[in-house]
């Protein structure tokens, strides 16, 4: 999985074998306006498909990260959580977290798909 992926959640994926980085797509950082503040979990937890991994605060909203694969949390961008006006300027550089995946969702997305589906939203 060397280029990025898209999930419905607006979660992007990249990576290399079986260890992968999740940020927030450009689409989202725009819809959330300045981000404030970033809630991430610690190394060593799990993360599982469909579920909530942390959550990111706005001027507008707090929102939930979903995550698109399951494994184990090996990496934590501790920076970005003292930086998380970073995200609105870099989204693509902004990973979150690494993980050692288990399993991946069969519904990620190429840019293209992902284009289209911002399209119905």
């Amino acid at each position: 999985m060397g280029k990025i992926l898209y999930s419905s959640h607006h979660v992007w994926v990249s990576g290399e074998g079986d260890t992968v980085r999740l940020g927030i797509s450009d689409h989202a950082q725009e819809s959330l306006g300045a981000i404030l503040f970033l809630n991430l979990p610690d190394e060593g937890e799990t993360v599982s498909i469909g579920e909530r991994f942390g959550d990111i605060e706005s001027v507008k909203t707090v929102s939930d990260l979903i995550s698109p694969v399951s494994g184990e949390i090996v990496r934590v961008n501790e920076e970005l959580m003292d930086m998380p006006e970073e995200i609105n300027e870099h989204p693509y550089d902004c990973w979150f977290i690494e993980v050692r995946t288990d399993s991946v969702s069969e519904e990620l997305m190429d840019e293209a798909a992902y284009a289209q589906y911002r399209e119905t939203l």
